[in-house]
Parts: C-alpha cells; structure tokens; sequence
C-alpha cells in the first residue's frame, strides 16, 4: 500500500522478527520517499515525474548488478540482493505514484482496483518473498488484504485527499448514490453520502475477510502480526460505521486501547 496508508500496519513492530526489520524498513523509506515525491511540497507534476523516473532508473541499475548513485538506493539493493526480491513490486509502486500524479479521478471500482494493485498489492507480495511464503495462493490472500487496507485508508481520508485535488470514490458510485463533488467540499454527511460509505466500506471489510486465512497460514509472529493487520483494518472500518461515516469530522484512527482489542481478537483462526 502507498506509504501514508502504512498508519494501519505495524510497519517493522516488535513483532516482526529481528531478522526482518531491516528489509522491511528499506522497503518502506523506498515507498515513502517515492510517496512523498508524489504528494509532497509544491513541485510541478513535470519535476514529480522525472524524479520518480530517476528512481527508476536507480531500480534499472540494481536489477543489472549495477551500482545504484542515490544514497537511498543503496541499501535498497543490499536488502534486494540478500533476500532476492523481485524487482517488479518496486516499479508497480513507482507506476502508482506516477499515477498519482497526473489522475485525479477513478471512473469505477475496476479501475480503482487496478490502482490498488500496483500501490497496494506490491507490498504484501514483497513481504512474502521476505517469508519466503510466496506461495500463488498467500500472494492472492495478500492481495485482498492489502487492497483493503488501501480502499480504508480511502475512506478516511476523503477529505485530506480532496484538499489536494483527489478523489478516489468511483464516479460510477458517486453518480448511482446522488453525491457530488461539491458534497464533498462542502463536508456534507447526509442520508446519500452515509449510503455510498457504507457500501464502499462493506465492499472493503469483504475484501479483508477474503484476505483473512492468511493470517492462519503464516506462523509464529509473523502470523500474528498479520492478524493484528487484518484486526486493524476491521477495526477502522467499525469505527467508520460508528462514526455515521462522517469522515470530514470525525476522521478514524487506531488509538492506543484499540490496539488492545485488537490483540484481543487475533488469536488464532479458524477456517
């Protein structure tokens, strides 16, 4: 999932096994700081993209046994080489946030969900190769899971993506629901806007609980720490609900007592 939306993972936690955490902490600075050159500052789209492209061209060189030039890279190709992870997850998020740069807008669920899968899903997929539990049937219970956490993360930020001229609500379910872009600037929760989060938010806890037997396959901490993930999503989307799905007021997120009910509620699962 693109980076801000690691706020609902226990990104490299107590968790995870020591041997993990550095991998998985390159993996993150890599998404962030490719996130940020997407989201952050006053760049012009022009400069956004040529240093996303540059990235690239820094994955180019690691994938030809080249040394890499930026110094963030460099650790990258470490973690890369140590653990050979597949370079394809790296430019899928790259291709996302380029995207995120030039489309504002998602015309249906389908087109969302391509998004997702190269934002999202790439994350999940890496973490596998990293528990060498890369399996074609871990790998599609990672995807759901993670193209869930991606879809919450959507949810609760309507209004800050918004701000910065994005919607991620499908137009299709926008239109069906009778909400409009100017609800949204204007902040207005009634009857319609309830309506479509609910089905946005059911659409997503679906998804989740599709997800949901990986974290009985994986073992030890590592199963634990994706049912804390699985756990922490369903717990967002409950606190969406009990929020009236009022997002522009009342925007959710994890609190301490919530990460208590959410261990209280990863024990293991049965399928």
């Amino acid at each position: 999932m693109s980076v801000d939306h690691y706020e609902n993972f226990p990104v490299a936690s107590i968790l995870m096994p020591r041997r993990l955490r550095k991998p998985v902490a390159a993996i993150y600075h890599f998404a962030r700081a490719a996130d940020d050159i997407a989201d952050e500052g006053d760049l012009p789209d022009s400069e956004r993209l040529r240093q996303l492209d540059e990235y690239r061209g820094e994955l180019t060189r690691i994938a030809a046994g080249e040394a890499p030039r930026l110094p963030l890279f460099i650790n990258l190709a470490t973690e890369i080489r140590a653990h050979d992870l597949p370079m394809q997850p790296f430019l899928d998020l790259l291709d996302a946030f380029s995207q995120d740069v030039v489309k504002k807008r998602y015309a249906d669920h389908d087109e969302l969900l391509d998004y997702c899968r190269r934002s999202a899903n790439p994350v999940g997929t890496l973490l596998l190769h990293l528990y060498q539990d890369a399996t074609p049937v871990n790998i599609a219970y990672s995807d759901a899971i993670c193209t869930a956490l991606q879809l919450i993360n959507f949810w609760q930020d309507v209004a800050k993506d918004f701000a910065i001229g994005r919607i991620y609500l499908p137009q299709d379910d926008m239109a069906r629901f009778g909400v409009s872009e100017d609800q949204i600037k204007q902040g207005i929760g009634n009857d319609t806007w309830r309506a479509l989060m609910k089905f946005e938010a059911d659409r997503a806890r679906a998804l989740m609980l599709q997800g949901a037997p990986l974290g009985s396959i994986l073992g030890g901490r590592i199963g634990l720490e994706m049912r804390m993930i699985i756990a922490g999503g369903l717990r967002i989307l409950d606190k969406l609900a009990a929020a009236d799905y009022d997002v522009f007021h009342r925007r959710p997120v994890l609190r301490p007592f919530d990460w208590v009910i959410m261990l209280a509620k990863s024990a293991p699962l049965r399928f």
